[in-house]
């Protein structure tokens, strides 16, 4: 049953009625005489529905009332207690327009920042309960809070206010983002800069940088000036970058790419290019029988782990040249003689390269970075294994040996979901990549889907931590990097919905879509 709620709590507003009017049956005065007394003004308020925002929150428990919306006198408040929140309130009334009090006891028509009140969960995880003109947002950790003020926002954008109730809200997957080529392709510091920020509202908290390939290298290196290219971000910017993303509650994963997509690199080194039986220079490619070519990598690894102060740090791993013809032994017998001497008799090429990730991930570990690495360079059969604490990307079945993804999982490696059929954008479309669009992610790809479009079973979910979608430079002219931003616009959002709430998106694309327009 509806009831009746006196009208002038500060910030209320929304839903139902005007609320300057008298209640049906109310009295009125005749002329001359004294006015009858008549009931307050009020409203009767229907169920609050959950908000729309992008993703979608998990759980919405409805309530009656007006909700809430910024008003005169309205402000961001941090619990006592909670003072470690004081930029989350600081933005959130920054981009509401409000004040900021600092820590101080929340009164109608504010907005109270809280860790702790009784809540449990994963970090990520948040609470926000809107009533008695007011909103409280609890969470675990700084980043929930943060979360829960993302959809604050959102919902003030698409519905006008907070609606009445309760949220509890929390993401699917630990790992959800982007992975940015700036190597081939170099994209301006404000440029990554607005990603972070449209990033930070999809509740995505990845950012990878894949910043060494054939085509450049593209941050200012102390340790190897050499291998820069014209074209970079300095180390002020990546800071600055760093910094903005840290307090979005977003992670910056660098790359550096070994052994293969090395060119910017061996440009300046040529040395250490691999060379096959006749002679000829694999590009890309760098020699990893010979013990400089480890000595050079591994001191922009630690450079760049220093520069990143970040969980995770990418090695990458894939496409090496020598594995990528049908008989490697054969075709770089140098390789194949040194896979021979460090581990056996037995030993082939790919068990070079395998010992070659493991030691780049062991390196990136001393500096306290858990190593990823793409999927193409796990191999099956040899006699040196992959170290099994390397988070596998996978990206594709296409490369020659390529492993089927139930493969990685049945032997308890933790994978990321990088799938090039959904979630590559290829500039330029090269080597029948098209470009995905949003709609495609929204309606098939979950990431239980990790190759083509079949997904791997349900038993190995949780293995899975997440997805990112990647946007690769091949043909950097493809497209400028106003183009590159409204084309994965919508991939991404989609991408958003589908790592945080596992279910069937309730929306329609066409409602999915419009709302993407309002937010």
């Amino acid at each position: 049953m509806a009831f009746a709620l006196v009208l002038g709590l500060g910030g209320c507003g929304g839903g139902g009625g005007d609320g300057g009017a008298a209640s049906p049956g109310a009295a009125t005065a005749s002329p001359g005489t004294a006015a009858a007394p008549s009931p307050s003004p009020t409203r009767t308020y229907p169920l609050s529905t959950a908000p729309r925002t992008i993703p979608a929150v998990r759980e919405h428990v409805p309530a009656r009332g007006p909700g809430w919306r910024p008003g005169a006198g309205s402000g961001v408040v941090v619990a006592r207690g909670s003072g470690v929140l004081a930029d989350e309130a600081r933005l959130l009334a920054r981009e509401l327009g409000i004040a900021n009090r600092g820590e101080a006891s929340a009164r109608a028509g504010d907005v109270e920042l809280a860790l702790g009140g009784g809540t449990s969960g994963t970090p990520e995880s948040y609470t926000l309960t809107t009533r008695d003109g007011r909103v409280r947002i609890t969470a675990p950790d700084e980043a929930g809070v943060f979360y829960g003020t993302r959809t604050v926002k959102q919902a003030l954008r698409s519905g006008g206010a907070v609606p009445e109730g309760v949220i509890r809200d929390r993401p699917d997957r630990p790992q959800r983002g982007l992975m940015v080529d700036i190597a081939r392709k170099h994209f301006t510091a404000a440029w990554l800069e607005a990603r972070v920020r449209e990033m930070a509202d999809l509740k995505l908290n990845q950012l990878g940088l894949h910043f060494s390939d054939d085509q450049g290298f593209r941050i200012e290196s102390d340790s190897h000036p050499e291998v820069v290219s014209r074209q970079h971000l300095t180390k002020a910017e990546v800071r600055r970058i760093v910094a903005l993303a840290s307090s979005l509650h977003i992670t910056v994963i660098p790359e550096i790419d070994s052994p293969g997509h090395l060119g910017a690199v061996l440009a300046a080194h040529p040395s250490l290019r691999l060379r096959n039986a006749q002679g000829a220079v694999k590009r890309g490619a760098i020699d990893i029988a010979r013990p400089e070519s480890a000595r050079i990598v591994d001191e922009l690894l630690r450079e760049y782990a220093r520069l990143f102060p970040g969980r995770y740090f990418h090695v990458g791993a894939d496409e090496y040249q020598a594995l990528m013809v049908a008989n490697p032994e054969a075709s770089y017998p140098a390789l194949a003689a040194e896979a021979r001497r460090r581990h056996g008799s037995g030993a082939r090429v790919q068990d070079l390269a395998t010992s070659w990730l493991n030691e780049r991930a062991a390196v990136v570990r001393a500096a306290g970075k858990q190593p990823k690495a793409w999927n193409d360079g796990f191999f099956r059969g040899g006699v040196v294994d992959a170290d099994e604490r390397v988070e596998v990307e996978y990206w594709t079945g296409r490369e020659i040996g390529a492993r089927p993804p139930v493969e990685y999982l049945s032997e308890g490696r933790k994978v990321v979901n990088l799938n090039d059929r959904y979630l590559y954008y290829v500039l330029g479309e090269p080597n029948q990549f098209t470009y995905p669009t949003g709609r495609e992610i929204y309606a098939s790809w979950t990431p239980l889907v990790l190759r083509g479009t079949q997904a791997v079973p349900a038993r190995y979910s949780a293995q899975i931590l997440g997805g990112r979608f990647a946007v690769w430079c091949d043909l950097a002219g493809a497209q400028t990097q106003d183009q590159v931003a409204a084309g994965i616009r919508m991939p991404l959002r989609a991408l958003a919905q589908k790592v945080w709430d596992p279910r069937e998106p309730a929306l329609s694309w066409s409602e999915f879509s419009t709302l993407a327009g309002r937010l």
